[in-house]
């Protein structure tokens, strides 16, 4: 299992949001290349980064930040989400160093764009499920489909997808622990490997988190928890070893 801090970049600076709300935002650095320095010096196995202006607007807006933080990290794998609704702007992440990209909005609106992008970039794609009571968000989790969260992820079974990072909107930035009922409904229930994503606050939650790795959960992305200080990628790591 592997612990993979945030990098969330809005207006150029790295945040933490609450709930996804794009009006509760709390900047913990103004420079995303000096955050992810950190994380990698830290002993970050992968970063998660995303831009939040891109998955609002539907269109990459700090693609240059990433490029920046690929060429200075080439050993540690990124993966990048937010605003990657096309092939040309998917290309141009994995062509900027991206190990990962992550999609989700268009994973909802049209699953047969993931099947190219897993044909044409084997081993690259992670789904981003991002629900609510069991319902499946978009948009910058702005508006909520009909789509139930397992019921989408089993449209992506057998195409190729690395993983799906499933996160509980009502969790994330809460710091009031991850949703590990849902996340093990899902992980159980299909044969991609699932990141946990949304609330972690305290090491409390990786160790319990880490008692499901057999279940299916293969990483788990941590932010303002690490940003506060809670606890360190070095203690998470001991957990997992």
């Amino acid at each position: 299992m592997k612990i993979i801090p945030a990098i969330d970049i809005q207006n150029g600076n790295c945040v933490r949001l609450k709930q996804g709300d794009f009006s509760q935002e709390t900047i913990f650095h103004n420079s995303p290349l000096d955050m992810a320095k950190k994380w990698v010096d830290e002993g970050a196995e992968r970063i998660h980064l995303v831009d939040l202006d891109g998955a609002r607007l539907g269109n990459p807006v700090n693609i240059n930040i990433f490029s920046n933080i690929c060429e200075k990290f080439p050993n540690t794998p990124l993966q990048i989400g937010g605003g990657i609704r096309d092939l040309i702007t998917a290309e141009k992440y994995i062509d900027s160093g991206a190990s990962y990209i992550i999609i989700g909005t268009k994973a909802v609106e049209d699953p047969a764009f993931i099947e190219k992008l897993c044909n044409k970039f084997p081993g690259k794609i992670i789904v981003g499920i991002d629900a609510k009571n069991g319902e499946v968000a978009t948009d910058g989790w702005k508006s909520i489909s009909k789509k139930n969260a397992l019921g989408l992820a089993k449209e992506f079974e057998n195409l190729g997808v690395s993983e799906i990072v499933y996160t509980d909107i009502e969790k994330d930035g809460m710091m009031k622990g991850l949703n590990i009922d849902a996340t093990l409904n899902l992980a159980n229930n299909i044969n991609i490997p699932v990141i946990a994503s949304g609330g972690v606050s305290c090491i409390e939650d990786i160790i319990e988190i880490n008692t499901h790795s057999k279940s299916g959960i293969s990483g788990v992305i941590v932010g303002r928890a690490l940003y506060e200080k809670k606890f360190s990628i070095k203690e998470a790591k001991k957990i997992f070893t």
